[in-house]
């Protein structure tokens, strides 16, 4: 079983883009804690994320850097030719379903609090709402 499930927050707003055939994909990386290094210290770990169609799109019109998010999806390691012409490797976490985990006042520093409620992106859809009408 490949499945992956990571909590962080989103190190650069998401950079969407669409496929010759017209699938959207949007490309971000999250900053995700871990103790390590023997000395109970915490680090940071920026895992790149990859989502697809209309998750593409929700990501690319709700999330911005800064936001926390709940991110499941699972591993994926491809290979291509660098511009050097060396064979390079990259890991990368294919989003299956993405839950924006704060407000975007509580991201942006507005706000004092945070709003516990998980909402899934995927079912928002692909239209594009005002700010007003998404509810969190």
């Amino acid at each position: 079983m490949n499945k992956v499930i990571l909590v962080g927050r989103l190190a650069r707003d998401p950079e969407v883009r669409y496929t010759q055939s017209g699938k959207a994909v949007a490309s971000f990386s999250i900053a995700v804690n871990r103790f390590g290094g023997g000395q109970g210290q915490e680090q940071t770990d920026f895992i790149p994320i990859v989502a697809w169609e209309k998750l593409a799109e929700v990501c690319g019109n709700n999330l911005t850097k800064g936001r926390r998010v709940l991110v499941e999806g699972r591993l994926q390691i491809r290979s291509y030719d660098g511009t050097d012409g060396q064979k390079r490797r990259v890991a990368e976490v294919i989003a299956q379903n993405i839950e924006f985990l704060d407000s975007r006042q509580a991201a942006a520093g507005s706000s004092g609090g945070s709003n516990n409620t998980m909402n899934d992106a995927s079912s928002f859809g692909s239209d594009v709402f005002p700010e007003e009408e998404i509810p969190f």
